[in-house]
């Protein structure tokens, strides 16, 4: 049996119910009001109160499909004012991604107020109306992004802060992002943002104290890290070395200051190692030049590291010349420790000995450095003839490096 069947059988039981319910007894309802009454039966009530809910169904039916038809057709209606500021906005966006600055100002600057994610629109139409250098209605577009939306200021204080660097407006550009990590202090980019800033305003000190948080958390690659805090320990400790010429005799060392608080690692870096002896070099303090070098070359060799060591005079040269000697048997060849030898000797007063090694090291890599050490040997020595035949070799050297020249037939 169909399903259409079994209603039309449930109906009519149902029908039947009531005719033998509305027969058996059909009730009485009085309403009276001052001088008016009604009477009816109570299943007459009951059929004009449903007549009433149906009816007043279907007037509320009937108006909102007017209300939706009218928001449809009327052009004015939210509705649609909505729907075409979408249009506008997305065609905005278009022109950014295109980069017809003009036309994305225009389009997006007229979509924000009505569309309903004005930031991107304001945030979208600052970056056009930076791009066309327009600096004060960018500004003044961001100030409307804050006011549309107030709880989204971390994004526009970091997408300010952007703009501002790419203006070159560094220190306007670290105003914005410390309120920014003030109000916000676990923000990471701001905290990024910073460190950048920082290396480009070379404001060192403070760049150094943000280089644990860095490096806590993760904020760079392990290559950049390392790079940066090379970067910051070598000035650093160039600008120690300059302030310690100015330095009262019985100050403390600015340059030592700088080098003691370093972490063991960097402290065994050959590149800062050669900074900071440098430094002592120029400031006259050559024995703990020395010193420091000795115990980084017994760990690891390294040519420049050898190199200066050849440059300071320590507190026992003979020492340090027996130091360096050791050395020679695990480079022996090595041109650069060759020279340092050379020099190493000329401290000692062992002409000869500074004779062969440097000789050896020219042999072994033709250096105009070596080429001059050995011309002022000679000429020292009393050998004219060999002091000319390397000098006229160094000239040969230097005159690589000439450009090439039309010059006069000798006669």
């Amino acid at each position: 049996m169909s399903k259409s069947y079994l209603a039309i059988l449930a109906v009519l039981l149902v029908a039947a119910l009531l005719g033998m319910a509305v027969a058996e007894d059909p009730g009485y309802i009085l309403i009276a009001w001052r001088n008016m009454s009604i009477e009816t039966s109570i299943w007459v009530g009951v059929g004009f109160l449903l007549a009433l809910w149906l009816l007043l169904s279907l007037l509320r039916a009937v108006i909102r499909v007017l209300n939706v038809s009218g928001r449809r057709i009327n052009p004015w209606s939210r509705h649609n004012r909505e729907r075409r500021a979408n249009q506008v906005a997305t065609r905005g966006l278009l022109e950014f991604a295109e980069g017809h600055w003009s036309n994305a100002l225009r389009l997006l600057k007229r979509s924000a107020p009505h569309t309903e994610q004005p930031l991107i629109n304001y945030l979208a139409a600052a970056r056009a109306a930076h791009e066309l250098e327009d600096y004060v209605e960018c500004d003044s577009l961001l100030r409307e992004a804050y006011e549309t939306t107030p709880k989204a200021d971390v994004a526009i204080a970091v997408t300010q802060a952007q703009l501002q660097i790419a203006r070159g407006q560094l220190e306007q550009a670290l105003a914005t992002l410390t309120r920014l990590r003030k109000d916000h202090p676990k923000h990471l980019y701001a905290l990024k943002l910073i460190g950048q800033l920082y290396a480009r305003l070379e404001d060192w000190t403070r760049l150094e104290q943000l280089l644990p948080e860095l490096r806590r958390h993760k904020l760079l690659k392990p290559a950049e890290q390392q790079a940066l805090e090379h970067q910051v320990y070598i000035a650093l400790l160039t600008q120690a070395g300059q302030r310690g010429q100015h330095q009262e005799p019985g100050q403390t060392n600015a340059v030592t200051a700088v080098w003691e608080p370093l972490p063991k690692t960097l402290k065994q870096d050959p590149a800062l190692i050669e900074v900071y002896c440098l430094q002592l070099r120029a400031l006259g303090q050559t024995e703990l030049a020395e010193e420091t070098l000795r115990h980084a070359l017994r760990q690891n060799f390294n040519e420049r590291l050898v190199h200066l060591y050849g440059l300071v005079q320590g507190k026992d040269p003979a020492r340090q010349l027996t130091t360096a000697e050791h050395w020679l048997a695990e480079h022996p060849h090595n041109a650069t420790l060759l020279l340092a030898l050379g020099r190493l000797a000329l401290r000692n007063s062992l002409w000869g000995k500074a004779r062969e090694y440097l000789e050896a090291s020219y042999g072994s890599k033709r250096d105009i450095q070596t080429c001059a050490e050995l011309v002022r040997l000679l000429e020292h020595l009393g050998d004219q003839a060999a002091s000319q035949a390397m000098l006229h070799q160094g000239f040969e050297l230097m005159a690589n490096d000439l450009p090439e020249l039309p010059m006069p037939t000798p006669r």
